[in-house]
């Protein structure tokens, strides 16, 4: 029977596992090892009772009496036999030199791991708890707690004797007991308790829930989240205790610290074991599951829960099964938690087993995302987190990702990857691309092969083409257009694209294909004929670009056949290339082309192509006669008899009407436009252009028996030609249409003419007088004097060396200066001046003849003041104005402007 089931649990875990596995999708929080090494080897012989973490080391006890100290890889570093019974509990100081253990058989020991201090007693009964004070390396904390049926604190008092003092009994064995700090918790049957060591004094009593479970087989599970937190687990209750301090004015005779309840709730299943984590709690639950077929209770694997703590209730964020040697025959009670808080470490101890849970590092996401197949993600976080992965490597990841994808069929997207997973590494490129051709997909990958930095053997590219040659035109086109030309051997991919023309020789794709070729392999003749050929307008490009104009020199038919606009204009801008001659010889066979070229050319230059007008003159009278009068105004070189011939054989009247009015003909000129063109307007406007008399007079006479030829000189000669000329010539009794309206128009221009003329006599009157006042204006102002100036007649100083004598002297507007006395009498000749130095002209005034260049208006003394502000303030009294000596014979300004 016990085999059987025994078996039956069997298969039940397996499908669990199973079940679990296929409905997980979160990543698991902790990552879990079984604990080894010499773990291994005690376990086989022994069962573990307990166990106690240190940073540095871990203590196991066993049900046969013996401590095992261990390394955090389960290697044994020491062993002591403390009883020939069960280990109940060993206890570490926070420095991990001291150790506390207590047996089923009462012993109790306290000594130093690394010094011979030591205590042993042994009491009459069965010790289930021991806690050695967290600082007991310290002499002043040399303190520790036992329990059996009372909590026994002991203390090493004076001459290093033990004395212990009862803090609580009467409730039943003290199963749990916890030490943080200055506060001690403990647990026994009725519910939890908390003393401080400092006042002495027990603060609080937290009732057990659940008085219907035994004790002793669902004990209380404690732990100190820190200094003043306490986790408490008991069945299914979870309850979560702050200690507080008590405000002064409440105490009276109560505890100076209270105990308040910020957190309670139920789990699903019976609680081993509790663990801080941050702000979330570690839960270690035992877990009973009924058989569906039996429909008997068997113990299930435990459980190890990641929970976030609320006020009333909880949130779980992981539950991981646990998967323990010898679950089936354990009990809550054989299952313990225990935890290193520097690490994050769990512990989990069953008699048979030590598991030991870690929190999951990056390597451990990158793992669970890979087992996923979550390859995109998994090396997105490589990427992030490359400095502090361990085991794996992103080139890795990403193969591996690269595979998937290919394996899935998504080449595409693998082909993309390649470019950031390979980057530049040579050698995984063109394995990759190996891999592709094995799988017939070398397209998928063509885009993205590296064409720089790195550059693969041109075997990988020259793969590639040929497997677009066979199979796709267009894409073979395209690798040619991107690809640069040195990443293969250029012969190879002519020869394969010479080889498919012959089976299709008009391909145009191909033909395309195979000019670029030319033009990377530097065969510039080759591929201009295959553009010319194909008329591509890329042959204009590769003519600039590679300087091809002793090659198109035959072919400049063929280019101005493709493209006669740009093919021009590009013959004209390589004048120095190609001669205009050997462009108009080579298009002698072609005259409307040789007329775009000439035309083109004598729009740029009117004298370059001189020597080609008289041709020039057939080609647009014969292809663009729009355009021939406007060359014959334009060009000076043509021969006006030739064109004159041409024009007339073709009967072009306004052309010759142009050449016979340039030739001196304009009778001629003006008799064609009257006779051929019957063109009134045109003809007055010839006559106004040529603005000769006797044009004027025929134009009358040949109109003076027309009445509608009348009417449009009546309305346009008004202003060049005297209108009673014409009017008098009109034979009475002719009815001339709209001669009223023709009249009229005359008289307007007439008195316009008279406006205009007023208007014109009025602004010059206008003008003339403000000028000749800005004049006067200007005449009148002020002339400087001063030492350097001199006589124009003695030729000394005009200023006297002693300016206390009193002296007269006369300006002139020309800046000549005279004494008074040295003034020449009016029979003199002009002052002393010839008539060339002094402009005869002259007007009397003043009584003298005064030379109208040095001024119309006597200027006597100009400037007065400006001489007295220069001059020495004693001498400047003797300053006199020098006026004419008849005043009132002063000339009034009228007589002067006059």
């Amino acid at each position: 029977m016990a085999e059987a089931e025994e078996q039956e649990t069997g298969s039940l875990e397996e499908s669990t596992d199973e079940s679990e596995e296929e409905e997980s999708e979160e990543e698991p929080k902790l990552k879990y090892e079984r604990l080894s090494n010499g773990v291994t080897e005690i376990l086989q012989k022994d069962a573990a009772s307990c166990m106690t973490v240190h940073d540095k080391f871990l203590a196991l006890g066993t049900h046969y009496g013996k401590v095992y100290l261990l390394d955090v890889q389960g290697n044994i570093t020491q062993k002591f036999d403390v009883s020939p019974v069960k280990i109940n509990q060993v206890s570490l100081d926070e420095s991990g030199e001291h150790m506390g253990v207590c047996a089923e058989d009462g012993k109790v020991q306290v000594f130093g791991l690394y010094s011979g201090e030591e205590f042993h007693e042994t009491f009459d009964c069965p010790i289930k708890i021991i806690a050695v004070h967290p600082h007991f390396v310290r002499s002043s904390c040399k303190q520790f707690v036992t329990g059996g049926k009372k909590l026994l604190l002991f203390e090493r008092s004076w001459m290093s004797r033990w004395k212990s003092s009862v803090l609580h009994e009467g409730e039943g064995n003290i199963r749990s007991v916890k030490w943080r700090g200055h506060l001690i918790a403990w647990a026994n049957n009725m519910g939890v308790k908390i003393f401080d060591i400092t006042s002495k004094q027990r603060i609080t009593n937290v009732p057990r829930d659940d008085i219907s479970l035994r004790p002793d087989m669902y004990p209380c599970s404690l732990c100190w989240k820190d200094n003043v937190t306490l986790i408490i687990g008991w069945g299914t209750s979870v309850k979560i205790c702050s200690v507080k301090e008590r405000h002064a004015s409440e105490m009276r005779d109560l505890p100076s610290r209270y105990v308040e309840i910020v957190s309670q709730f139920e789990t699903e299943f019976y609680i081993s074991g509790l663990a801080p984590l941050c702000d979330q709690l570690v839960v270690l639950s035992y877990v009973k599951e009924v058989s569906e077929k039996t429909e008997r209770e068997y113990c299930a694997r435990p459980r190890l829960d990641i929970i976030q703590p609320l006020s009333e209730t909880c949130e779980e964020i992981s539950s991981d099964a646990l998967t323990v040697r010898g679950f089936q025959e354990n009990e809550c009670r054989d299952y313990h938690l225990e935890y290193s808080e520097g690490e994050s470490l769990f512990y989990i101890v069953s008699p048979r087993d030590v598991v030991v849970a870690k929190e999951r590092d990056q390597d451990d996401h990158i793992d669970w995302l890979l087992e996923k197949k979550k390859y995109e993600e998994a090396l997105m976080a490589a990427e992030i987190s490359q400095k502090n992965i361990k085991r794996h490597k992103i080139l890795d990841i990403g193969l591996a990702y690269i595979n998937h994808l290919v394996a899935r069929g998504e080449y595409d997207i693998a082909a993309r990857k390649c470019q950031k997973i390979l980057g530049k590494n040579a050698a995984l490129w063109e394995y990759e691309v190996y891999k592709f051709k094995e799988i017939g997909q070398l397209k998928a990958i063509s885009p993205y092969l590296p064409r720089g930095d790195p550059v693969l053997k041109p075997l990988i590219y020259e793969m590639i083409l040929h497997e677009f040659l066979e199979s796709d035109y267009e894409g073979f086109a395209t690798l040619i257009r991107e690809w640069p030309g040195d990443l293969y051997n250029n012969s190879v991919i002519v020869q394969a694209v010479r080889d498919h023309l012959k089976k299709d020789s008009q391909n145009r794709t191909l033909l395309k294909t195979l000019a670029e070729l030319y033009t990377y392999d530097k065969n510039y003749g080759n591929a201009l004929e295959i553009y010319l050929t194909l008329r591509h307008k890329d042959v204009f490009q590769l003519i600039h670009k590679h300087n091809l104009f002793s090659s198109i020199k035959d072919k400049i038919v063929l280019l101005m056949d493709f493209d006669s606009e740009k093919a021009v204009d590009m013959l004209l801008d390589n004048e120095d290339k190609i001669s205009i001659k050997k462009v108009v010889e080579e298009l002698e066979d072609r005259p409307e082309l040789q007329h775009v070229y000439l035309h083109k050319l004598f729009k740029r230059d009117h004298h370059k192509g001189q020597r080609y007008h008289e041709k020039q003159i057939s080609l647009y009278a014969e292809f663009d006669r729009p355009n021939l009068l406007p060359f014959l105004r334009d060009s000076i070189h043509c021969p006006l008899e030739k064109a004159l011939e041409i024009c007339q054989q073709r009967n072009f009247v306004e052309e010759t009407v142009y050449l016979l009015s340039r030739m001196g003909n304009s009778r001629s000129a003006l008799k064609m436009i009257m006779e051929e063109l019957h063109d009134v307007d045109k003809a007055i406007e010839f006559a106004k252009e040529q603005d000769d008399a006797e044009l004027w007079e025929d134009l009358i006479l040949y109109s003076i028996d027309k009445p509608p030829f009348i009417t449009g000189l009546l309305n346009n000669i008004g202003t060049h030609v005297d209108p009673i000329l014409l009017i008098h010539r009109i034979k009475e009794g002719m009815e001339i249409p709209n001669l009223r309206d023709s009249l009229v128009k005359i008289l307007q221009d007439y008195n316009l003419q008279i406006l205009l003329r007023e208007g014109c006599k009025k602004i010059l009157v206008a003008d003339s007088l403000s000028l000749l006042k800005k004049m006067h204006r200007t005449q009148m102002k002020g002339i400087l004097v001063d030492e350097e100036n001199i006589c124009e007649s003695c030729l000394s100083p005009i200023l006297p060396s002693d300016a206390a004598k009193p002296f007269s002297m006369v300006v002139f507007h020309c800046r000549h200066m005279f004494h008074k006395e040295c003034l020449p009498v009016p029979s003199m000749c002009r002052f002393g001046f010839d008539e060339k130095q002094c402009d005869v002209s002259s007007k009397e005034s003043y009584g003298f003849q005064w030379p109208a260049r040095h001024s119309d208006i006597p200027g006597i003394v100009i400037g007065l003041q400006t001489l007295k502000d220069k001059m020495p303030g004693a001498h400047r009294k003797n300053i006199k104005k020098v006026v004419p000596e008849n005043e009132d014979q002063k000339p009034p300004l009228a007589s002067i402007l006059a």
